[in-house]
């Protein structure tokens, strides 16, 4: 099969923002005092390895699959760029990265579950908890500029329920696109799965 052959899917891919902390509109936190959201303090290529793989395995996550170490390490090193963890029970239940732009943006650049955590009410939780902290995100980082702005995009390969629970918590729509991209098989939350 040539390049010209390669089969392609169609992505429409969504961005949206908040302009005011106000826009937020947290979700309600789960029942009981067994899910708990922690900044990764310690930049870690491994584990921040896990969390992508694991949550984004099942839904076409591959950009960063073939990152070397250096390159995790630059990326997580970066000022202004935190993962805070949501746990269950001790166990690691998914992730939201931040990262600090320059003009006062933060952009939500990564965030879901791993799937055995999905349908618990866990998302909606840690998005709040995520897009809080990158309105408070200059109160850590003294020498960004305060967040005027968050931001991220969703796309029609993500999971089924992403884009309302981007809306329920306050983000508006304010770019759509659609373009032809290469249909990758999903690599599964396994290596060769």
């Amino acid at each position: 099969m040539s390049s010209s052959d390669t089969a392609t899917v169609t992505v429409t891919t969504w961005s949206l923002e908040q302009t005011s902390p106000s826009d937020l509109r947290p979700a309600t936190p789960p029942e009981g005092d067994d899910v708990r959201v922690v900044r990764a303090g310690v930049p870690s290529p491994e584990f921040s390895r896990f969390l992508y793989a694991s949550v984004g395995g099942d839904i076409r996550w591959i950009d960063r699959l073939g990152w070397s170490y250096a390159q995790w390490q630059e990326q997580l090193g970066r000022p202004g760029t935190e993962t805070w963890v949501a746990y269950e029970r001790g166990t690691p239940a998914g992730y939201v990265e931040l990262q600090a732009q320059d003009d006062g943006a933060v952009e939500i650049v990564y965030f879901g579950l791993i799937p055995a955590f999905r349908g618990r009410r866990i998302g909606g939780h840690l998005l709040s908890y995520g897009i809080a902290r990158a309105w408070d995100l200059a109160e850590r980082w003294p020498e960004r500029t305060p967040t005027k702005r968050v931001w991220l995009h969703t796309c029609s390969l993500d999971g089924e329920h992403a884009m309302a629970n981007y809306q329920r918590r306050g983000f508006r729509l304010f770019r759509t696109e659609v373009a032809e991209e290469p249909d990758v098989a999903a690599p599964g939350p396994w290596p060769g799965a």
